[in-house]
């Protein structure tokens, strides 16, 4: 079962995040692919959160669902327009069931890392085609580890520098694991928050996705169908439930 590291003080300003991912150019493209996936309109989201997706796919007229850990997250979402409308179960969604199923499953911005063992990714990927219709897609964005970029022997590497920001990595390479640490000024007061991560490479996610009856239909290095190559940074796969 994974651990809720997304409470009151984390979702209270995970709106404000700067790195880019609420730049409305980057939650647009993000958008577009899933909603050309959704060939019914319905769409099911791992790791919900406080709606940065559900909510624009919601306002396409799309028929979103989700599953989060955080009723905190939740609620914010709750609050914002549309929110109240989207049906949100709590639980862990390498495990939790809606009882119904979609054309489309899909995790974004390396959730999928959030669960820190093996065995709960290979659930997670069981629990997607569990929720897909045959021809069904499940979406995963997540980075590529950054191994090649740490330092000889050192094991942190910087993600985010700024006057009131800091956040780095830590890596447990072998262990496969690493720990986001986040630093903050809000509102004069220092924010800390530390957050464990099991990273995992795309030929372990197709592993993955095979196990559960499902096979890759596409890769690419972001949501805008950028070429996958050694130099990519993440990637965003799309495998396909068999019949």
């Amino acid at each position: 079962m994974s651990q809720n590291h997304f409470g009151d003080d984390v979702a209270e300003t995970y709106d404000a995040d700067v790195s880019g991912e609420f730049d409305p150019a980057v939650i647009a493209s993000i958008v577009s692919f899933l909603a050309d996936g959704a060939t019914d309109g319905s769409a099911l989201e791992f790791g919900i959160g406080t709606g940065r997706i559900a909510l624009p796919l919601h306002h396409l007229g799309l028929d979103v669902e989700g599953i989060d850990l955080s009723s905190s997250m939740v609620e914010r979402m709750r609050r914002k327009p549309g929110g109240g409308d989207i049906r949100v179960v709590l639980g862990d969604f390498a495990s939790t069931s809606m009882d119904r199923t979609f054309d489309l499953a899909y995790l974004v911005f390396n959730t999928i890392m959030n669960l820190t063992t093996q065995e709960e990714q290979v659930a997670c990927f069981a629990n997607a085609a569990a929720h897909l219709r045959p021809g069904g897609r499940f979406v995963v964005e997540v980075m590529i580890p950054d191994l090649r970029r740490l330092p000889p022997g050192e094991k942190f590497r910087p993600f985010n520098v700024q006057p009131d920001a800091l956040g780095f990595d830590e890596y447990d390479v072998a262990n496969q694991g690493l720990v986001s640490h986040h630093y903050r000024v809000h509102d004069d007061r220092m924010e800390v928050h530390s957050i464990p991560f099991r990273y995992v490479w795309p030929s372990e996610l197709d592993l993955m996705a095979s196990m559960a009856g499902m096979a890759l239909r596409g890769r690419w290095s972001g949501w805008t169908r950028e070429p996958f190559t050694s130099e990519s940074l993440k990637h965003v796969s799309v495998w396909e439930k068999l019949p």
